[in-house]
């Protein structure tokens, strides 16, 4: 019989819990986006012509959607790169079942290791993650396209847009705080403060209406990915100056994006074709069109801020992207009213959805 060591922590029993894998979770997440599917495959299609008979690469492949797209709009071949070994591995098995193992070639492993020895012509990713440059996709697809894609060559998509907008969710703020007044007949009113300074410390990833909207939204970024380089998306700053469009309680800032396929090369082209180009090639992921896994994200001030309907107000927002952690963006975001007196700072930090 074994002894008990009577000097021993006593051993908690732990629950049991079936495992779940947050990578399966994600890509589930994904594949279940009609809007970010359809846009896809309408893009891929409508740039049929740039892919037939030619070598792709899928840069983060993930279940291998894309590659099967573009295998089917007639690339020669595809090369589906992911660093999950996990996932690679069901692509493997999705290609053979989807029969297109003599096109897609799925290569295992970090893109920094991965070595491709010929170059290519397309280059699909997606690349976007929360708030457009989350996730830091992007800086890999600038370094896949400065080291094998073709002169000449197609980046899908071609660019993207980061927009802001101060915005209103006293509905939800009610839900994560005021209920404390009264818990089962007990004052916990003195949770309050706690709450608001912890509740929302972190970016949340929300979808809301345009009913929550306070101005029109403004451009942060524009980005396009055949010109922009490394450094340029090392840290961004934007000044703001918006008008509002209606009185309310300004509960912090919404963010959300366009990625579009025009695939055009110039800014100035890509600019002035989103007037008018074919809306199956621009995915978006604000709060008026058809939602999206991305939803939007929202990041609120400590406390509200009451702003009466047409008066100015002005601030600015920087974004910094990571030198250790890859999958941690800075974000900082003040707010001046119109005698410049400053009313609201917040810092906080973007993480990956893993």
């Amino acid at each position: 019989m074994l002894q008990q060591d009577p000097n021993a922590e006593p051993q908690i029993p732990r629950p049991c819990f079936q495992r779940r894998y947050p990578e399966t979770d994600f890509y589930e997440k994904k594949n279940r986006d009609k809007v970010r599917n359809h846009t896809y495959k309408s893009a891929i299609e409508y740039h049929a012509d740039n892919i037939r008979n030619k070598v792709v690469l899928d840069l983060g492949c993930g279940t291998g959607i894309l590659s099967i797209l573009c295998a089917k709009a007639g690339a020669r071949k595809v090369y589906a790169v992911d660093a999950g070994t996990d996932i690679a591995g069901q692509v493997t098995n999705i290609v053979h079942a989807n029969n297109r193992s003599h096109v897609i070639i799925v290569v295992r492993g970090r893109f920094e290791d991965v070595e491709i020895n010929e170059d290519v012509d397309v280059i699909v990713s997606e690349w976007m993650g929360q708030m457009l440059l989350g996730e830091d996709m992007l800086l890999r697809v600038i370094t896949a396209r400065d080291r094998w894609l073709k002169p000449g060559g197609v980046i899908l998509p071609s660019s993207g847009t980061l927009f802001m907008t101060p915005f209103t969710n006293f509905e939800r703020y009610c839900q994560k705080v005021e209920f404390w007044q009264d818990v089962a007949d007990i004052d916990m009113s003195v949770m309050i403060h706690f709450t608001e300074q912890n509740a929302f410390n972190l970016p949340n990833v929300d979808r809301i209406k345009d009913k929550n909207l306070l101005a029109d939204p403004q451009v942060v970024k524009h980005i396009n990915c055949y010109s922009i380089t490394i450094p340029e998306l090392m840290s961004i700053e934007e000044s703001f100056s918006m008008k509002t469009l209606k009185q309310g309680r300004v509960n912090g800032f919404a963010f959300w994006f366009n990625a579009e396929f025009t695939g055009l090369r110039q800014e100035e082209e890509q600019l002035s074709a989103l007037d008018r180009t074919d809306s199956a090639l621009v995915l978006c992921t604000g709060p008026s069109v058809p939602p999206t896994h991305w939803e939007q994200t929202l990041i609120y001030f400590p406390t509200a801020v009451q702003l009466e309907r047409g008066r100015p107000f002005t601030g600015s927002v920087t974004l910094t992207q990571p030198t250790k952690n890859k999958w941690l963006m800075e974000i900082k975001l003040t707010y001046r009213s119109n005698n410049g007196d400053l009313v609201c700072k917040k810092q906080t930090d973007l993480f990956s959805p893993f």
